[in-house]
């Protein structure tokens, strides 16, 4: 079969457009409405997207007057629309800092059981000294002490997930018998981070683990990456940089003894679809008009960890910002913004109207047909697997992507017309069934945990 995009809806209460609340369309409470969620995941499923993805983090943002702030738990979120949907992908994200590996594999699990092997999870390591102090630290760990938690924290996640042998349950009745004690392998942990003794109290589920998914570009994260993730969500604004990091994680992928295959790459987008290139540009100003430059100016000072009043909006971001190495926050998103602004020469007004669309993802108006060419073109040029879609606006945003941009993929045999046979998650990525370690031999593991550090 020729190979084919996968589309994951990324969904951001009113849109991912920072001012889009502030449209006539739009409610401004929809971030806690159910039956806003139901909507666009119905959507998302009509169009036959591999996957929902709800990002989180356990911080609330230091104003709320910027946007619709605070957000439903993703894993209770998903659960719900689990029960209202039939083939889409329901993938969360969940902090290795912030949890403990028991608890979360649990939570995991019973989204798997009770989607019928459609979880997956967007493994992040939480930067910022907001939630640190959320969970009695002073300051945010450091960088790389983050990724070595969240490597130890994956194989006791493994272990966990994989303590129940799949026929444990025999429930023979007639000899009083309901499950076979020789099939469970509790973990008896005992690490840097973490100490977990028993096995899990949820049976191996239908993916026998959810889809893995991480969205770090850093070193750290692309070396994490390799030994872990099958799906990785990335920021990149042009075609060569797409192109290089692809080339560079799939090596890394590999070295690390896995399939490349094996690991999608899926970078965001943000397209404002107009029937005509003159309408998407309308709609686009329309949405950089009613941006409130304050609130972007404050949240970009605090990413360029820059003192209030620093920045001219009608000025160039000041020379001498820290180079990546020092910053222990979000390092791929920081060099990320810093080289837009440098190489297209942006005043902060400009940089601050680019990021409302998308906080550095990818921003694209333009006709349906012209979406569907950019798409097209990273595809075939080594810089995607497929994308994060990530409406400007919604419910209109996804209604439109799927209504006008998934039919020409789908004329162009990029996109599938229907979800077929392939039932769970992983299968609709192409991927196996992870083996249990305590059961079946697999290939040996990459480098250890340690050599992540």
């Amino acid at each position: 079969m020729p190979r084919q995009l996968h589309l994951n809806a990324f969904l951001m209460n009113t849109g991912h457009h920072e001012a889009s609340w502030r449209l006539p369309e739009s409610d401004p409470h929809a971030h806690v409405d159910l039956d806003h969620y139901v909507r666009l995941a119905r959507t998302a499923e009509r169009g036959t997207f591999d996957s929902l993805f709800l990002a989180d983090g356990p911080q609330l943002w230091s104003s709320v007057a910027q946007r619709p702030a605070g957000a439903l738990e993703p894993l209770t979120l998903l659960t719900a629309l689990a029960t209202a949907t039939e083939h889409i992908g329901l993938i969360a994200t969940a902090s290795t800092s912030y949890n403990s590996p028991y608890n979360l594999a649990r939570k995991f699990a019973s989204l798997d059981i009770v989607s019928k092997g459609r979880a997956g999870w967007n493994i992040v390591t939480t930067a910022g000294a907001e939630a640190a102090r959320n969970f009695g630290l002073d300051a945010e760990p450091a960088h790389a002490e983050r990724y070595a938690r969240a490597a130890e924290f994956l194989d006791v996640a493994r272990l966990l997930w994989d303590s129940w042998e799949d026929d444990t349950v025999v429930a023979d009745k007639a000899a009083g018998v309901w499950g076979d004690d020789a099939r469970i392998h509790p973990p008896r942990h005992r690490g840097t981070y973490f100490r977990v003794e028993g096995a899990l109290n949820v049976p191996r589920t239908p993916q026998g683990y959810p889809l893995l998914v991480q969205a770090g570009s850093s070193e750290d994260g692309k070396r994490f990456a390799a030994r872990y993730a099958e799906a990785v969500f990335t920021a990149q604004q042009t075609l060569a940089d797409a192109q290089a990091f692809y080339a560079d994680l799939k090596a890394r992928t590999a070295a690390a003894g896995r399939d490349p295959g094996h690991i999608k790459v899926l970078p965001g987008i943000v397209p404002v679809v107009g029937s005509t290139e003159a309408e998407a540009r309308r709609l686009e100003r329309v949405l950089e008009e009613h941006i409130v430059h304050e609130h972007g100016v404050h949240r970009l000072e605090e990413l360029l960890r820059l003192a209030p009043g620093t920045l001219d909006l009608d000025g160039p971001l000041p020379d001498g910002l820290p180079p990546e190495d020092e910053i222990e926050g979000a390092k791929s998103r920081y060099t990320l913004i810093v080289e837009l602004a440098r190489r297209e020469r942006l005043t902060v007004r400009q940089l601050v109207g680019r990021l409302g669309g998308g906080r550095g993802h990818l921003t694209f108006a333009g006709t349906p047909e012209q979406v569907a060419d950019t798409i097209g073109r990273w595809f075939a040029e080594g810089a995607a697997d497929g994308f994060n879609i990530m409406p400007a606006v919604l419910p209109s945003g996804l209604e439109t992507f799927v209504d006008q941009v998934v039919p020409i993929l789908r004329a162009r045999g990029l996109f599938r017309t229907e979800y077929g046979p392939r039932r769970t998650l992983r299968e609709r990525y192409g991927l196996p069934r992870p083996a249990n370690q305590h059961v079946t031999p697999h290939a040996p593991e990459p480098a250890p945990a340690a050599a992540l550090v």
